[in-house]
């Protein structure tokens, strides 16, 4: 579905800024609506962007702890910005979102690695989201 994908970029696009910036990502969203409302040059922010940003906010510090602890070899630091806020929405989506089949998050966030980031990006991602997908119902008790 091309409107799901184009949420989905433009979330991992304000994470992205959020990480490069500093800022709290709801704080860059509602920068990104508001520019949306008052620019007729940018595009809008669709519903589903805003359902993944906002969901991801409360969920950022146990997602990083996830992404930390499984990713072999790699600290959060280390990765590259972009594999990183890759990682946490496709994350944040694979273990928190029922409404979107596992395949379809690993696959849009293979996608964006292609399309955003190194030859190697898509690989790592996918194994460490595809990691993830197998340990989700454990995850999942985790929270509650």
């Amino acid at each position: 579905m091309a409107a799901r994908n184009t949420a989905r970029k433009r979330a991992f696009q304000v994470l992205f800024e959020a990480d490069q910036r500093g800022a709290d990502v709801v704080t860059v969203l509602a920068d990104w609506v508001k520019n949306s409302h008052s620019d007729p040059q940018q595009p809008p922010v669709s519903e589903y962007t805003m359902e993944l940003v906002e969901g991801y906010a409360p969920k950022a510090r146990r997602i990083d702890e996830l992404i930390s602890q499984y990713a072999v070899d790699w600290t959060l630091d280390r990765m590259p910005v972009v594999d990183r806020n890759i990682l946490r929405l496709g994350a944040y989506e694979l273990i928190w979102v029922d409404g979107t089949p596992d395949a379809v998050v690993l696959d849009e966030a293979v996608s964006l690695a292609k399309e955003f980031s190194t030859d190697e990006s898509p690989a790592f991602i996918n194994g460490l989201l595809a990691r993830f997908k197998d340990l989700k119902p454990s995850l999942r008790r985790d929270e509650a």
